[in-house]
């Protein structure tokens, strides 16, 4: 997985950098500024697959009565392989009618997380991505004959400062240095009194970038009750909104018995609700990073799910139908006609299914009642009382009615 996510990290911070530096002519040269400004350029280049998602949802909450249906009409019969496939035949018919793919939301999934897992990445380290940044480090460690490298044993001096870093390598000292506290600096100036200048002097500049709003972006919030603790809440806050905006205006059926959409309700609590605690323990650019996204989603959100409300069901599955036509014709393949139904709304199919199943039941009462009739008029003398007798009498009332 990390050979997979590292290209996408090291290309992202070299996007990075560049905004940064950019930023840095015109006089805003900050981390948070560039993590919201970056955020905001990932997220619309990502605008297409946030589309198809929010499509697929929509279509999802309007098939799942549907295959909700199915799946209960073969739920005594999970044994029985022949009505499994069946099952999965209609189910795989009621997507098809919806022109989406049984997939498709996997898929969009399966692009979309290296892409999040790399820029996690870059927002944790960001002093290794941004040049103008990690050369304030540098000029503090040094190459071996400058800085405190060049002082002997200043790995071992670093280690009593900080033990939970690997001083040998240069990229963790570099995230090591750069999660440092005041307190801490104040330490390293007092364990190297002869380059306190040289730490001074690269400090002021690294402080002054990673710091906005009063908060430091490379410092992790805490739990203490000070400014830097907005960043956890507003992280959980805004990615709560960002969840139910996301789902607002789309058919949520409620189903006591139905442990995914229990489990789906579960999770649209805690994860804002994990998302805050980890934020507390993270750099506070990371959770800047959190709440960026979850405003420009929400913002996206609220604009996409207004389009598909506008447009109607029917437009969408018109033209998913096109699209995979165009498809299809590609590969020499005819074009698929949409199912029976499938130009209907949402709530018109549902109707519609209920008017045939109670026509279905009218016309098996009437075929009863003809069959009665039939039989009545065959018998010459009924017994009072016998069913040829209440049939006759059916008959005769029906008779006279129609007159």
């Amino acid at each position: 997985m990390n050979n997979i996510i590292q290209p996408i990290a090291t290309f992202l911070g070299a996007i990075l950098d560049i905004l940064y530096k950019g930023l840095d002519v015109i006089g805003i040269g900050n981390v948070a500024i560039a993590i919201v400004v970056f955020t905001l350029l990932v997220k619309l280049l990502m605008l297409p697959l946030t589309v198809k998602q929010q499509k697929m949802s929509k279509l999802t909450s309007i098939m799942n009565p549907e295959i909700k249906e199915i799946q209960n009409k073969y739920k005594d019969k999970r044994g029985d392989q022949d009505a499994m496939l069946k099952m999965q035949a209609e189910t795989k018919a009621v997507y098809e009618k919806y022109g989406v793919s049984q997939w498709g939301s996997c898929v969009q999934l399966l692009i979309q997380m290296p892409i999040l897992f790399a820029l996690y990445q870059v927002f944790q380290k960001i002093p290794l991505y941004i040049s103008s940044i990690k050369v304030l480090f540098t000029n503090i460690l040094g190459n071996g004959s400058t800085g405190l490298s060049s002082i002997d044993g200043y790995q071992d001096t670093l280690s009593s400062i900080a033990s939970n870093v690997d001083w040998s390598s240069t990229k963790a000292a570099i995230v090591g240095l750069n999660s440092f506290s005041a307190d801490q600096w104040n330490q390293l100036k007092d364990a190297f009194p002869s380059m306190a200048s040289l730490i001074t002097e690269n400090y002021d500049k690294i402080k002054q970038v990673n710091t906005f709003l009063g908060v430091n972006m490379s410092q992790a919030p805490g739990f203490s009750l000070s400014l830097p603790i907005l960043i956890p809440i507003l992280a959980g806050v805004t990615q709560f909104i960002s969840v139910k905006v996301s789902q607002a205006g789309m058919s949520q059926a409620t189903d006591d018995d139905n442990p995914a959409a229990a489990s789906m309700k579960m999770m649209t609590l805690f994860m804002p609700i994990m998302s805050a605690f980890i934020a507390i323990s993270v750099p506070a650019g990371l959770g800047l990073y959190w709440i960026a996204t979850a405003v420009i989603q929400t913002i996206m959100y609220i604009c996409i799910n207004r389009y598909y409300d506008k447009i109607g069901t029917d437009a969408i599955v018109q033209k998913n139908i096109e699209k995979r036509n165009k498809k299809r014709a590609k590969q020499g393949l005819p074009a698929e006609t949409i199912t029976k139904n499938a130009k209907v709304s949402a709530k018109k199919v549902t109707t519609e299914d209920r008017v045939r199943n109670l026509q279905a039941k009218k016309d098996a009462n009437d075929k009863k009642i003809a069959d009665l009739k039939a039989a009545a008029k065959n018998v010459k003398h009924s017994k009072a009382g016998s069913l040829a007798s209440k049939a006759n009498m059916v008959s005769e009332y029906n008779e006279s009615n129609k007159k």
